[in-house]
């Protein structure tokens, strides 16, 4: 297949809006671990562990998206048409691997015929891990000096493993939003966290703001103290007011449930479940405990099957993460979520 080949069935994949971009060539772009950065002083693309190595002699293009291309012998590439994997753009040379867009034709013309108007492809981890539990697990990251580094490579590793989302402080959504925007793992983010004292307006409008920044998921915390109190319905309302904020998206409610009775933690599930939740969350993994298998199955026979169950907390091993399953957890919240799937353990985190 000659490259005039190549450059017709790439075509057909790349949106109407894409064709339409008009490209401005830079003399360097430059990729932090977390984002891209453009700078005036050089030929080439480095990249940090959230980016992708460009070959050497490529010439690099910005759409007016920010969309970045390589440019080798004429042919454009954008990311996510072909992985950082693809001899062809690291050599200049196919070895016909078949998973690319270009080996796989009637594929790609399949799934464009319907209606698709991105198309990428991943290389799948190499060795053993539970992709099961990887399926259920947010990959988190909440603590108050994670670096945009850091954020960068939770967004690779959940991309990598196939997590369900990466979990963030809402400072972050939009970065988290950028980067995973071509991918399946979806973007959950915090509101009232981790005391859940703020206001009911307050919650909603934090909610709104974070799906506004791109989230797609939203981990509410009750207000705890209004609950020990027995002023339900300041409990029901604040919930309400963040289910209403984040209306087509998935709202689960932690309810710290180190810090309640048996009977507190059965009024708390009946309240977000009255409210229109989707979910109940142990913990936030900032108090005095995490999840417990106890906890899950009690909070799986208070809002039945209807309903999800978020462990999260204290979570390190694969043998803890299937005990919660066993127990009625459907999503998992961790830190350690790498080692976990691959059968290690963590000695501390989320």
């Amino acid at each position: 297949m000659d490259r005039k080949e190549i450059e017709e069935i790439v075509k057909q994949v790349l949106s109407e809006k894409e064709k339409k971009d008009k490209l401005s060539t830079s003399k360097e772009i430059t990729f932090g671990q977390a984002g891209k950065g453009v700078s005036p002083d050089a030929s080439r693309v480095t990249t940090g562990t959230a980016g992708k190595p460009a070959p050497e002699g490529a010439k690099v293009t910005t759409g007016t998206a920010g969309k970045v291309f390589t440019m080798i012998d004429g042919k454009k590439f954008s990311e996510g048409d072909i992985t950082s994997s693809c001899s062809l753009v690291t050599t200049g040379v196919c070895e016909g691997c078949e998973s690319c867009i270009v080996k796989r034709k009637e594929t790609v013309n399949s799934i464009v015929q319907a209606g698709a108007s991105r198309i990428s492809t991943s290389t799948p981890v190499e060795g053993n891990f539970d992709r099961e539990i990887a399926s259920m697990i947010d990959h988190t990251l909440l603590k108050a000096n994670a670096t945009q580094e850091e954020i960068g490579k939770l967004c690779e590793e959940a991309k990598k493993f196939g997590f369900a989302s990466v979990c963030v402080n809402p400072a972050y959504v939009a970065l988290a939003s950028e980067l995973l925007k071509d991918s399946p793992v979806k973007v959950t983010t915090v509101v009232g966290f981790p005391l859940g004292a703020t206001t009911p307006t307050a919650k909603a409008i934090e909610a709104r703001d974070a799906i506004a920044a791109g989230a797609d998921e939203v981990d509410m915390v009750i207000n705890i103290g209004a609950l020990k109190s027995g002023n339900f319905s300041l409990v029901l309302d604040d919930i309400k007011g963040v289910r209403e904020a984040t209306r087509g998206k998935i709202l689960k409610v932690i309810i710290e449930t180190a810090l309640l009775t048996k009977e507190e933690k059965i009024k708390a599930c009946e309240l977000a479940k009255q409210a229109g939740a989707d979910f109940v969350k142990t913990s936030t993994g900032f108090s005095t405990g995490g999840a417990t298998v106890e906890d899950v199955r009690l909070m799986r026979e208070v809002v039945g099957p209807s309903m999800g169950v978020k462990a999260s907390g204290g979570i390190r091993t694969l043998e803890d993460a299937h005990a919660m399953k066993q127990a009625g957890a459907t999503r998992i919240g961790a830190s350690a979520s790498v080692k976990i799937v691959t059968g290690g353990k963590a000695e501390k985190g989320y």
